[in-house]
Formats: C-alpha cells, sequence, structure tokens
C-alpha cells in the first residue's frame, strides 16, 4: 500500500510468515537498526507490516532493499548487518543492468568445508561470470577484493566437476621489500613462504589431509613462474596470482604455456608493483597488448569490492587520493580517465 503526499511518501510492506520477520529483522531487532541508520526515511515494525515514510527516493530505495532482503531468506540465506550494507551498495550502484543483489549474495561457487563460497559484490560476480565465459581473465584490483580466491574457488570446482585435471598456482618470485636469497634453506624452503597464502587459500577449499597427496600426484601444483617455463599446460586450470611483478616478457611467456582445454586466470593489482624501480609490469601494459581479442576477459575490481576490514577499503582509496595528489599536473587527467575505465567490468 503506498501513500503519498507533496514531499514524503508512505508504504506498507506485509511480510508473509512469521518467521520469516525474524529472520528479515534479527532477533533483537539488530537488523532492523541496521536497516534504520542506511536512511532518513521513518521505519516502523508493527506485527508482520513494515511501514516505511519518507522522501519518495528514500522511500522506493528502502523498499527495494526490504525486498531484496526477502529474497534472500526465502533462499535460505542468513541476514546480516554485512549483507544489508552490501545489498545496499549495489542498489546504490549505477550500471547493474538489472541484476539483483539477491542474485548475487545467493550465487554459490563452492561448499566446502562446512561453509559455501559466493560473491558479495557485483564486481565479484561479474569476474566470476567472465571466469565461465572466457578462457583467459585478468582480474585486476586492490588487495581484499577476492580476486585469488574466488579464482581458486572456481579451480577446485573444476577440477571436483572432471573439467580439468590439475590445478597449477603460480606467482612471480618478486615481493615486497624482501629477496628469496637471503632466506634461510633450500629452494623449496626459500619459495614456501611466499607461496603460503595459495596454500592457506587451499586449506579453506579442500580437506588438509588431501592436499599433499594431491601435490604429490601433480594433481594441485603450487610453483613459482619461472617454473612455468618450456612447458604446454593442457586439461589445467592455471592461477597466476601477483602479476603485477611479472616483466612483459615473463607475461608473454606465461600466457603462451596455455594448452587445450585449459582455463588461465590472472590477478594482480597494478598499483603495488615490487619491481626494480623503471621496470614495465607485465599486467600494467597486457590490456594495450591484447584488448579486442575474442575469448579474453579484463574485470576490474575497485575499494567496493573489498571484503576484509572495511579499514583496508579506507586504505585502498586514501593511497589513491595520495598517488594522484603526487602525480605531476600534466599526468593528473590520464590518471583520472584511466581509474574511470577501470571502474567497470570488461566481459
Amino acid at each position: 500500500m503506498v501513500e503519498s503526499t507533496h514531499s514524503r511518501t508512505q508504504v506498507k510492506i506485509v511480510v508473509p510468515e512469521e518467521h520469516t520477520m525474524v529472520n528479515l529483522l534479527g532477533s533483537g531487532d539488530e537488523l532492523l537498526r541496521a536497516v534504520e541508520r542506511s536512511f532518513d526515511s521513518d521505519i516502523h515494525v508493527r506485527g508482520n507490516e513494515i511501514t516505511i515514510s519518507g522522501s519518495p527516493e528514500e522511500t522506493a530505495l528502502a523498499v527495494r532493499l526490504i525486498e531484496e532482503l526477502l529474497e534472500l531468506v526465502r533462499n535460505g540465506a542468513h541476514i546480516t548487518p554485512d549483507a544489508i550494507e552490501r545489498t545496499l551498495g549495489m542498489l546504490r550502484t549505477p550500471g547493474a543492468d538489472g541484476e539483483r543483489p539477491a542474485d548475487v549474495l545467493t550465487m554459490n561457487i563452492l561448499s566446502a568445508r562446512g561453509r559455501t563460497i559466493r560473491p558479495k559484490t557485483l564486481n565479484q560476480k561479474r569476474y566470476v561470470d567472465a571466469i565461465d565465459r572466457h578462457t583467459i581473465v585478468f582480474g585486476i584490483g586492490p588487495a581484499g577484493t577476492g580476486k585469488t580466491y574466488l579464482a581458486m574457488a572456481k579451480a577446485v570446482k573444476a577440477l571436483q566437476n572432471k573439467q580439468v585435471n590439475r590445478i597449477i598456482l603460480t606467482r612471480p618470485a618478486v615481493e615486497a621489500g624482501e629477496r628469496l636469497g637471503f632466506l634461510p634453506g633450500t629452494l623449496y624452503e626459500k619459495i614456501d613462504p611466499y607461496l603460503r597464502p595459495l596454500y592457506d587459500a587451499l586449506h579453506d577449499m579442500l580437506d588438509p589431509d588431501s592436499i599433499p597427496k594431491l601435490m604429490a600426484a601433480g594433481t594441485i601444483e603450487v610453483a613459482p613462474l619461472a617454473y612455468m617455463r618450456g612447458r604446454t599446460l593442457n586439461d589445467s586450470f592455471i592461477i597466476l596470482d601477483e602479476a603485477q611483478n611479472t616483466s612483459p616478457e615473463q607475461m608473454k611467456m606465461f600466457l603462451t604455456r596455455l594448452g587445450f582445454g585449459s582455463k588461465i586466470v590472472v590477478t594482480g593489482d597494478v598499483t603495488q608493483v615490487d619491481l626494480p624501480r623503471g621496470q614495465s609490469s607485465g599486467l600494467g601494459t597486457i590490456e594495450s597488448i591484447l584488448d579486442g581479442i575474442d575469448d579474453i576477459g579484463f574485470c576490474r575490481l575497485t575499494s567496493k569490492d573489498v571484503v576484509r576490514h572495511k579499514l583496508v577499503s579506507a586504505i585502498v582509496d586514501a593511497y589513491g587520493r595520495y598517488d594522484v595528489e603526487q602525480r605531476p599536473q600534466g599526468q593528473r587527467g590520464r590518471s583520472a580517465s584511466a581509474s574511470a575505465r577501470g571502474n567497470g567490468t570488461g566481459g
């Protein structure tokens, strides 16, 4: 039911089932308070009715939010303040192309070890969809946006579905502030800490006892990028992580390892290059080289897609502003246009 005046609109939403109201608003109304904090509108609950009063624009947005949350509840999703914030963020984002937040937040990528891995933002869903559609996908964005984690979930799912015979995870052996030569031990002991984030993600997705067996059988391989040279990788799901630290020559070498029945996902953050000063990043130049080639997708994620602590998103934005301020005046316009291009997600 909708009632309108010149400046205010009132809408009543009837929640069909009583138990859904608890799931929707929280046992102590903590979810209701999270919704109220997001709007200037007045929101009142009585029985199974929610009444929203406010400006037409705010009221319409609040109604859409409640409708999306109801859809999440119907699909068995657990509503949290974070889910409310992410749903509202998607509703406020222009250019969603009709994609519903409920569809994003209930998309299952992989169920493993008692948890389900899902995209949490619209760009993350577009990234996952691009991996399904393309043979080679580049996921470019700041730390904490799920680039590598989601790619690994898709790799494990492909292995479980027998779409590939093995998973290959690789990184260039360049790291922030350290060099492998200064670390103690054998080569494998030196590279183990550097590749540890990849192992950690695997442990989230597979039975830890099975990982050594899969690695011994060659079903899962975790190795530095240099180990890819001279190989042809067939029937494999291959992930190149931290690709901003590849040289253009290394990037070309890696991409030409692609064999039949394989898929490649390349992830990286072009703002965190650890290469020696003056050396070009293979990830930084690759889009201009491969742009327009069929079956290659470029996906951009931003600070809005960060799924770690809220401070991570704020830190990413703060460094972005600092970099723009420090850049020579003549280069700022080009940076702004590049940023505008980067906020879209290519297919």
